[in-house]
């Protein structure tokens, strides 16, 4: 107890006096409860957080670096910008929060709920791999249903299962990333990088694809009826086993990319339309 109100009195004495409310930040401290408060720039780093109650409070540029905030409600809240690197946020509650620009570069997320979350431009890149000795699903299971994610850095990230349907990926990082058996229906990842990602087993119906780097991507088994893969890059990516019914492929490029066993009925072809898997 000693070591906490210590390191507490660290932190308030270090930070900013014109950043968070002195009378907020303290009745923090004591009860992990503050709806609607303001914890600006505040340096909660390497605190224990567990089960907090932030909803709709006001944490921009807040620095919460290895912070500990499993099963944290976080719902609403302001966090443009903060530091969230390595943070543990294992089944937040990340509901409609601002996340604009925060870095969450090797943070867990696995189960967090972040339907309706702003991660605009946000550093995802490598979640949940800090921790060696553990398996690496941490954004496994998220759920980003409708999700604001343009231009984030998803460098990496292990996306296995997640649910992101509907969300807004266009112009994100996506490189390396595991995907595999997400689902993206209806998602918009217009001219986002997906170069050597696996999307293999992944729902990509209805989704905007148009101008996507797909090169050396892993589609096998990947469902993409319907999809808009116009001027796509697939340049040696696999297809195998892809259903491409009724997608769009024209101006695509498809050099080198193998496509055994696919699925191409009323599918849009660079060369026109192909119904060779019609039934």
């Amino acid at each position: 107890m000693r070591r906490a109100v210590f390191i507490a009195l660290a932190v308030f004495f270090t930070a900013p006096a014109w950043s968070f409310s002195e009378k907020d930040y303290w009745e923090f401290i004591h009860q992990k409860k503050c709806e609607k408060c303001d914890l600006r720039y505040a340096n909660l780093s390497w605190a224990d957080l567990s089960n907090a109650n932030l909803h709709n409070a006001e944490l921009r540029g807040a620095q919460l670096n290895e912070t500990n905030l499993n099963e944290a409600n976080l719902s609403e809240a302001g966090l443009s910008g903060a530091n969230l690197r390595g943070a543990d946020l294992i089944g937040a509650n990340l509901y409609g929060a601002y996340l604009s620009k925060a870095n969450l570069s090797e943070a867990s997320l696995s189960n967090a709920d972040l339907r309706g979350a702003n991660l605009s431009w946000a550093d995802l890149s490598k979640a949940g791999l800090r921790r060696s000795n553990l398996s690496k699903a941490y954004l496994s299971w998220a759920d980003l249903r409708g999700a604001d994610l343009i231009g984030a850095n998803l460098y990496g990230a292990y996306l296995h299962t997640a649910d992101l349907r509907g969300a807004n990926l266009s112009w994100s990082y996506l490189s390396n990333a595991d995907l595999s058996n997400a689902d993206l229906r209806g998602a918009n990842l217009n001219e986002a990088n997906l170069s050597e990602a696996d999307l293999s087993g992944t729902n990509l119906s209805g989704t905007n694809l148009s101008k996507v780097n797909l090169s050396w991507a892993n589609l096998s088994n990947a469902d993409l009826r319907e999809a808009n893969l116009s001027e796509a890059d697939l340049r040696g990516a696999n297809l195998n086993k892809a259903n491409l019914n009724k997608a769009n492929l024209i101006k695509a490029d498809l050099i080198g990319a193998i496509m055994s066993e696919t699925i191409l009925c009323k599918t849009k072809m660079p060369w026109g339309e192909e119904n060779s898997g019609c039934n």
